[in-house]
This record gives C-alpha cells, structure tokens and sequence, in this order.
C-alpha cells in the first residue's frame, strides 16, 4: 500500500462527508480535511508528528456534530500539504503559516486542539496570537510544560536519523505498550515515516510567565513514555490554574488520539459547552 493510498484508507473511516480543501500561500498548499455543518462554530484540529490529520478519525466526526471542524495537515510533515515555497524555519514562520490557513478559510477566531508537536504549535499560537484563539486544548502536549525524557529521546532517535517503516512501527508499537493501536494507525505511521518532508521547526518551550497567561484544556496521557505524567499535571496546575485537567490513565503518548475518541470528545464537549461564535 502506498502512503496516499494509506492516508485515504483513514480518511474512509471518517463516516461523515469529508470536504477536501487546497489554500495556497507564500509557503506552498496547505492541505485540509474539513467536515460538519458549514455554518457551525471552527474548531481546528493539529495533528502530532509524522501522524497527518487523518488520524482524527475517530474524534472529527463526533466534534462535527456540533461544529465546523478543519483537521489541518502540517506544511513541515508528512501530509498533503506541500512547501513548495518558503521554507518554515522558525515558531513565528509557522504562526504565519496558520494565520494564512486561517485566513485562507475565512476564520477570524476559532477552537483549537492539538495533539503532541500539534499541542504545541497550537500553544505558541495562541500565545502569540491571542485574538485568533477561543478556546485551546492540548493532548499530551510536549515541549509545553515539559521536555521530553530522555529514554523516550534514546528510542527515538533511531528513527529520527534513518527514518523507515519498520522503525516508526516499532517505536510506537514500543510506546504504546500492547494497546490496541488501530493497524491503519500504524501503517499510515510507517508510510508517512519515509516521506520526504520538510524538516519540522525545532520546538521551543514557553517561558513561565507566557504560560501563566493562558488556560488551556490539557488532557494527560497516564501511561505516556514521552514525560512524566505526574509532573505534567503539576505544572498545568501550578503554572496555569484555571486550566482545566483531563486524565486519560489509560492513554499512551501514541495511542492519542484515536484510541481515545470518546473521552476525548466528551472532555472537550464539556468544556466547550457554553456558545462558541460562529463565523
């Protein structure tokens, strides 16, 4: 099976008409899976690393429900968005990149969620942007709070220097710990591993003093191999205590967020309860 073919396999499985839209910018064309009704409240959905937007399957069409969602393929990885011009370098490069998405879909302000490297282009984003955010919830989010551990690193890097199938599937499958990872999850994965990309932009941390200034939504992986449960629950809470803190005890950094659809849905549902604007 090829990468696309793979990605569609996803896409499939999304059990509501799925509306795919091309924006083209300075940066190239911005991929965008959309779904729900045209007139509801925008929420955008960021996917992690090397895991493209079609891995909402299992999360979009609940949300479609009640909203307008766009799950937004990365132009620094594997998807179909392609940077074919300037080359995204930088935090604000890639503020830019989704401030023109956002624009390109005629949205002032919306919803935001992002999983994993997702969580934090969301979290910078709305850190820098405020006015563009209505409301931010971040799954298992890395490099916000917290750094990644270092045995989480060490597994990893095999597959960050010479990326294959076969090392994308044994990284997740060693993360995920024996749950029942969806097989077109993890095909998808292994494909999107061996697609030339261009090269995401390093991550950094927000100071403390940005992250005070934020409440986000923040849904705790309880068995994460990428950092310490315990410690990220403890600096949500004391850096940010209006957040809001949902734990997923079951959850793996990787098995978010397709395992976990409904506990997903239901903590956003219920935070998002009161009238988001529309459009």
């Amino acid at each position: 099976m090829t990468f696309q073919d793979a990605y569609d396999a996803l896409l499939t499985r999304w059990d509501v008409p799925v509306e795919q839209i091309e924006l083209t910018d300075e940066f190239g064309t911005t991929h965008v899976n959309a779904c729900g009704p045209a007139d509801g409240p925008p929420v955008v959905l960021l996917p992690g690393h090397g895991a493209t937007s079609s891995v909402w399957f299992t999360v979009a069409p609940q949300l479609a429900e009640q909203y307008r969602v766009y799950a937004i393929d990365l132009i620094v990885d594997a998807g179909r968005s392609t940077n074919t011009g300037r080359t995204p370098k930088t935090p604000d490069d890639l503020h830019i990149w989704l401030s023109g998405a956002l624009a390109g879909l005629g949205i002032d302000r919306a919803a935001f969620c992002g999983h994993s490297y997702g969580a934090w282009i969301a979290l910078t984003y709305a850190i820098a942007h405020p006015e563009r955010v209505d409301r931010l919830a971040l799954l298992d989010p890395t490099d916000c709070y917290l750094g990644l551990r270092l045995p989480y690193i060490l597994r990893a890097l095999p597959g960050l220097l010479r990326p294959s199938q076969a090392r994308s599937i044994s990284f997740l499958r060693w993360e995920t710990q024996g749950l029942p990872v969806d097989p077109q999850v993890l095909e998808l994965a292994g494909l999107a591993a061996e697609q030339p990309s261009t090269p995401f932009v390093r991550t950094k941390r927000p100071t403390d003093d940005r992250l005070r200034a934020i409440a986000p939504l923040v849904f705790v992986a309880g068995r994460s191999k990428s950092q310490d449960p315990a410690r990220l629950t403890r600096r949500v809470t004391t850096l940010s205590p209006a957040a809001a803190v949902v734990q997923l005890e079951t959850a793996t950094h990787h098995s978010l967020p397709s395992l976990h659809a409904e506990e997903v849905v239901a903590g956003l549902l219920t935070a998002w309860a009161h009238e988001l604007p529309t459009e």
